[in-house]
């Protein structure tokens, strides 16, 4: 990499926004860190900036179209024009359907889906006036189906979609769109889980971790080792691809 690339990483500041963030980072890439509370992205950017790189932390609601503007202009003026985004923020709001509201559903959709679609359209022009960039949206396991899911699976079998179009309108001009499919990953999105179902979070773990085969559950790190092949210089002929980081063959 001759000059310093921007990346963005939405929903970075925690979990495995948080560790895809440090990773490109660590890969070269300066990163703008965006999460809805600017404040809670400091730590991060700190790790970033106490490892030698640059970094931006970035206060967004990626569902409001002004809001996603307003950062990536910012991102724009601070660090330069952004050519990597990963679209990885989200929100769960788990019921069986019969008791899931609008709101639930409403919530879920514009975080993941209108989320993803308004920071994509709001970057993708400093891709394609490169002639370069890279799409990585995360996508789940969910996206298969998942008992008391119906809103957060429909939005990350939608990501896949959204992926897979992607990479046929932007592919002529350098830019790559693939989507990543985690399994049961540690983070504050799972213990979440497994408060709802009155479970410990260990407890939890073990219980996922019995159901795969390579016998563990997932960390942050090994989602950002896939969006580390995805963004960088040799994974450009692979495009409109959904990745399953799931510990096995079956999600």
């Amino acid at each position: 990499m001759t000059t310093t690339r921007i990346a963005v990483v939405t929903g970075a500041a925690r979990g495995i926004g948080a560790g895809v963030a440090k990773r490109l980072a660590a890969d070269g890439f300066a990163v703008a860190v965006i999460d809805l509370d600017q404040a809670a992205c400091k730590p991060v950017v700190e790790e970033i900036e106490a490892a030698g790189g640059r970094a931006l932390a970035v206060g967004a609601d990626v569902s409001d179209e002004q809001s996603v503007q307003a950062a990536v202009d910012r991102i724009v003026s601070v660090l330069g024009e952004p050519t990597v985004v990963v679209n990885n923020a989200g929100i769960i709001r788990d019921n069986l359907l019969f008791k899931m509201t609008p709101a639930d559903w409403d919530g879920v959709m514009n975080v993941h889906l209108r989320g993803s679609f308004l920071m994509t359209r709001a970057v993708q022009g400093y891709m394609t006036k490169a002639g370069w960039g890279r799409i990585v949206n995360l996508s789940s396991t969910s996206a298969l189906g998942n008992k008391g899911q119906a809103n957060y699976a429909a939005a990350k079998a939608g990501i896949q979609g959204f992926t897979k179009t992607l990479a046929l309108e932007l592919g002529k001009f350098g830019v790559t769109a693939n989507a990543i499919a985690p399994g049961f990953i540690e983070t504050e999105m799972t213990a979440e889980t497994a408060r709802r179902i009155g479970m410990g979070f260990e407890e939890f773990k073990a219980a996922a971790a019995t159901g795969i085969p390579v016998a563990r559950t997932g960390k942050p790190e090994d989602i950002a080792h896939a969006v580390s092949f995805f963004a960088g210089e040799g994974a450009g002929f692979v495009s409109g691809q959904v990745l399953y980081v799931a510990g096995g063959p079956k999600a």
